[in-house]
């Protein structure tokens, strides 16, 4: 199982700690879309590593035009010599229309199209094909020499794309390299929902499980002391807890009869009580969602858990590289 980390806090973290994550045997550093743009801090990434591959975990896919995804993971991919994955995600609507401006309708759908889009463009670029894609949503029928990149030696970067729901999970199993699955997400609902409508979708395709990866990012509340824990564990229950109100996740919940819970949260993010949030996150949800304990305690159950589930496991400590190297070492050994 690959191990991947990232989420670094901070411009001057993302200048020197890629190097160091690297040289603790990471094999995948994640370019996280939050308060800072994905591909600039991947191109950082890229100037700061040598072996590692390097994941957009996610960029934002509806924000963008096919066309700009594609040159960006281009780059990133010349960049890097051929190391960079495209992780995409749909987002939520408010985010999308409210943050973004930018239109939001049928987002399976559109992502099935949007992936179909950058190949397209892609093989032009690579191939030499006519770029001739025309959908319902995009269309991208004009380039021109002097706009199709030449440093093509590297080959089209693998898109890996982020899912919770069937339909979205469905368009992975269709046409991605991989999938990413949600950090809201727990054991049970990968095993029942997200692993067997990944084996249903690529057999459908007449695609082999082993050409496709899947990614899991745990919540986990590590540390070596008991105050360590609860702090963290405060933290990851805020986190939960914002998550658990977003509609669009509440499937998850559904599964472990916790519906009136996401009911519950979605009335108080509505009126901004995110503190109050957390607090009802009880300690039967926290564990289904998160690892918690020591570094070895967490590298145990992490293989407890998810051995032969995920091909690549993903963990995050903000700047904490200290935390995560211990973790990682426990669980190579």
């Amino acid at each position: 199982m690959k191990l991947s980390c990232g989420g670094f806090e901070g411009t001057s973290a993302l200048r020197s700690l890629p190097a160091r994550v690297e040289a603790i045997g990471f094999d995948t550093i994640f370019a996280i879309e939050t308060m800072h743009d994905p591909f600039i801090q991947a191109a950082v990434i890229a100037g700061h590593t040598e072996r590692a591959e390097i994941m957009t975990s996610i960029a934002v896919a509806f924000s963008r035009t096919p066309m700009l995804l594609a040159y960006a993971a281009h780059d990133l991919n010349a960049l890097s010599c051929g190391r960079f994955i495209l992780g995409l995600g749909s987002q939520t609507r408010p985010h999308i229309t409210r943050r973004f401006s930018m239109p939001w309708s049928h987002p399976a759908e559109r992502m099935n199209e949007m992936i179909r889009a950058i190949h397209a463009i892609w093989d032009c670029w690579y191939d030499g094909k006519p770029l001739a894609f025309t959908g319902q949503f995009y269309s991208h029928t004009l380039m021109t020499p002097n706009f199709a990149p030449t440093d093509t030696e590297f080959g089209r970067p693998r898109i890996h794309l982020a899912a919770v729901g069937p339909q979205m999970t469905d368009v992975a199993a269709e046409i991605a390299d991989g999938i990413i699955c949600h950090v809201f997400t727990t054991e049970r609902y990968v095993r029942e929902v997200t692993l067997p409508a990944i084996e249903a979708g690529l057999a459908a395709r007449g695609r082999n499980r082993a050409d496709f990866e899947i990614t899991g990012i745990p919540f986990i509340a590590c540390g070596h002391d008991d105050e360590t824990q609860a702090r963290r564990r405060a933290e990851v229950r805020k986190q939960i807890a914002f998550y658990g109100s977003t509609p669009a996740y509440r499937g998850v919940l559904d599964l472990h009869g916790w519906g009136a819970l996401h009911e519950e949260l979605h009335k108080l993010s509505k009126i901004g009580r995110w503190i109050e949030m957390g607090s009802l996150i009880d300690d039967d949800v926290l564990a289904a969602f998160a690892v918690l304990g020591t570094p070895r305690e967490v590298a145990h159950e992490l293989r407890r858990r998810f051995d032969g589930l995920f091909d690549r496991l993903s963990f995050g400590f903000g700047n904490d590289i200290e935390t995560a190297g211990e973790l990682a070492t426990a669980l190579k050994h």
